[in-house]
């Protein structure tokens, strides 16, 4: 207890090291290292912490659309190339490479394409947005989605990391195809 004044103290004169590291948001798509800091929300967007993903998704308020970014194939059409198992929130719908800042037209298409079918055109549907802790992935695909008129989207940026970390069960991923989840 009694280092808890210094502490205290030494946290306001330098601040803390979680805020000291979280960027602004930025105007436009993170285009490159996606594996770093992100900032603190997403305007336009909520964003959640465990417990608020938990319950939303227990509520059914929104498709919850992992993001993680895959390797693919170089043939035409090729598949996804899944070296090892990937786990991921149960119920969710896997469009790798989406959050890309600049994703090639095939996946930007597909993007639109997924998020049509997945709402049924509803641009009110709740979508939950998210891939790894530190991940600017799921930044970029829910600001995608805004851009794209959808009006209630989520973003967890603590993503399958920090569902894992709190013990929550998770399921084996399956990436979509490319082109599956025409309108």
């Amino acid at each position: 207890m009694r280092f808890a004044v210094p502490m205290m103290a030494a946290a306001l004169l330098f601040g803390t090291p979680a805020l000291a590291g979280t960027p602004e948001e930025p105007a436009g798509f993170r285009m490159s290292d996606y594996r770093s800091p992100t900032p603190a929300g997403l305007a336009g967007a909520t964003t959640l912490d465990t417990g608020g993903a938990r319950a939303l998704l227990a509520e059914r308020g929104a498709i919850p659309i992992n993001v993680l970014k895959l390797d693919r194939s170089t043939l035409p059409g090729g598949p996804w190339l899944l070296s090892r198992p990937m786990r991921q929130i149960p119920g969710s719908l896997w469009l790798p490479n989406v959050g890309l800042g600049e994703p090639p037209e095939e996946i930007g298409a597909w993007f639109r394409a997924a998020l049509e079918h997945l709402t049924g055109g509803d641009r009110g549907r709740g979508l939950l947005f998210y891939c790894l802790a530190d991940c600017w992935m799921s930044w970029n695909a829910a600001k995608r989605a805004l851009l794209l008129g959808y009006s209630r989207v989520y973003w967890y940026p603590a993503g399958v990391d920090g569902w894992i970390e709190a013990g929550l069960p998770t399921e084996e991923a399956k990436p979509l195809p490319v082109g599956a989840m025409q309108p």
